[in-house]
């Protein structure tokens, strides 16, 4: 297993590959749906007027993302009413549902990947390419495992979202993920996809 610390170099994830095992540590934020579509139509695409803390949450957010990763989870919380924050479960949240988003997200923000599970598409592949970056995958199922990976949380944002959906900035130490997707155009989820396609047709052709 490769141990890795963020922030993450170009030259570091151009050094590796579809299957690698690795181990991150460093500091992270968590991002799903609701913060997704937040960057893109305030800050992105601009379709609506910052409100509120939008503009104060998007500079403190800025230097947390460049040469860092986004995490897509929607963790458990303890502590939430006195801030006493603690990670209770932090597993992974299917991907794909960002496909529409992520790669211009990554771009914003000069990202080096992605964590979440089951992948993503074709446009966050090219996005991937280009920056460089990467989507790890995280083990679906082991959320108390991967909370044990947490050593600090260091601030959250957007807690209006709810805890699922708010921004929670980490501190996590060998936080274990194996690369599905890399920056040379490789997706292990879209082999995997044209290998149980050619099975079905063989199936049915049978």
């Amino acid at each position: 297993m490769r141990e890795i610390t963020i922030p993450i170099s170009p030259e570091t994830i151009r050094e590796l590959h579809t299957g690698d095992t690795v181990a991150l540590t460093g500091i992270l934020a968590t991002g799903r749906d609701t913060v997704h579509k937040w960057m893109i139509d305030t800050f992105i695409r601009k379709t609506r007027q910052p409100e509120g803390d939008d503009l104060e949450v998007y500079e403190a957010i800025k230097p947390v993302f460049k040469n860092s990763l986004i995490y897509h989870c929607g963790p458990v919380v303890s502590g939430v009413e006195t801030g006493d924050y603690k990670f209770v479960a932090a597993g992974p949240t299917t991907s794909i549902r960002e496909e529409p988003y992520q790669s211009e997200v990554m771009r914003h923000f000069d990202m080096r990947g992605v964590i979440g599970k089951g992948g993503m598409g074709a446009k966050t592949l090219q996005a991937c390419q280009e920056l460089p970056a990467a989507y790890f995958h995280a083990i679906g199922g082991a959320a108390t495992l991967i909370a044990g990976s947490v050593e600090e949380v260091i601030g959250v944002y957007k807690l209006d979202f709810g805890v699922p959906e708010a921004i929670w900035v980490l501190k996590v130490k060998q936080f274990p993920v194996v690369v599905t997707m890399d920056s040379h155009g490789k997706s292990i989820h879209d082999e995997v996809e044209m290998a149980s396609r050619k099975k079905l047709q063989a199936l049915i052709g049978s």
